[in-house]
C-alpha cells in the first residue's frame, strides 16, 4: 500500500512538473515572438513624438540610437537614470530632447520630454505622463490644447520683448509670461519651472550632451 501511494505521488509531481516545463516553455515563445513587434511598435509611437519636437527637416541622422545616458540630477527631476537622445546634421550637434520630471504637479508627477537645439532655444515640449485633473491640470497636454506650444523658441536668454530676464520663467499670475487656467495655476507653474530648469541643464552639460 505505501509503495503505490509512493508511485501516485510520484507521478503526481511529474506530471505537474512536466506542465509546469511546457507552459514555462510556451510562455518563453510566446514572448519571443512578440517581442521584436512589440519593440518596434514602441520605437514607432517614440519616434512619432520625438518628431513633433525636432522635426526631420533638423536631422538626418537615427535620433532613436544615438542616445546618451543621463546620471539623477536635480535640475531635471530624474532620480533614476534617463536617456537623451541626439539629433545631428552632417555629424553636427542639432539639438537634444531630455526627459524632465515635475515633482509638484497638482496631483504628482509630470513627465516631459524637452527638446532643446543646439544654440540653447527650445524647438518643443511634450508632456509624457500626468495626473492632474482632467478638465483642469490635463490642458497641459498636447491633445487637449496648444499651451503646451508656449515654450516653443524660448530660451534661457530671449523674451518676446528681447531683453534677458530671469523673472520671465513663471506663470503670469507670478509676474512671468506664461498664460494659465484660471482655477489652474499648480500645473502650468510646475511645467515652467521644470522647463526652466532642464534649460540650466543644458546650458552647463552642453558639450557633454553631444560627446
Amino acid at each position: 500500500m505505501p509503495e503505490t501511494i509512493i508511485k501516485h505521488a510520484t507521478k503526481t509531481a511529474l506530471t505537474l512538473i512536466a506542465f509546469a516545463l511546457v507552459f514555462t516553455a510556451l510562455l518563453v515563445y510566446i514572448f519571443q515572438i512578440t517581442k521584436v513587434p512589440i519593440e518596434k511598435s514602441e520605437a514607432a509611437a517614440r519616434l512619432a513624438l520625438f518628431r513633433q519636437i525636432v522635426p526631420a527637416s533638423m536631422h538626418d541622422n537615427d535620433i532613436l540610437k544615438d542616445t546618451l545616458t543621463i546620471a539623477p540630477n536635480d535640475l531635471l527631476g530624474n532620480t533614476q537614470p534617463s536617456i537623451a537622445n541626439r539629433a545631428r546634421i552632417n555629424n553636427a550637434p542639432a539639438a537634444v530632447i531630455l526627459e524632465a520630471i515635475a515633482h509638484d504637479g497638482y496631483s504628482g508627477d509630470i513627465k516631459l520630454l524637452i527638446a532643446i537645439k543646439y544654440d540653447g532655444e527650445i524647438s518643443g515640449v511634450r508632456v509624457l505622463t500626468h495626473k492632474e485633473t482632467p478638465g483642469l491640470g490635463d490642458y497641459i497636454d498636447i491633445a487637449k490644447g496648444d499651451w503646451i506650444k508656449l515654450f516653443d523658441a524660448e530660451s534661457l536668454t530671449k523674451t518676446s520683448d528681447g531683453k534677458l530676464a530671469e523673472d520671465k520663467w513663471k506663470v503670469k499670475k507670478d509676474g512671468g509670461q506664461f498664460d494659465y487656467m484660471a482655477g489652474a495655476t499648480i500645473t502650468p507653474r510646475a511645467v515652467v519651472k521644470a522647463v526652466h530648469k532642464a534649460l540650466k541643464y543644458f546650458e552647463a552639460n552642453k558639450d557633454a550632451l553631444f560627446v
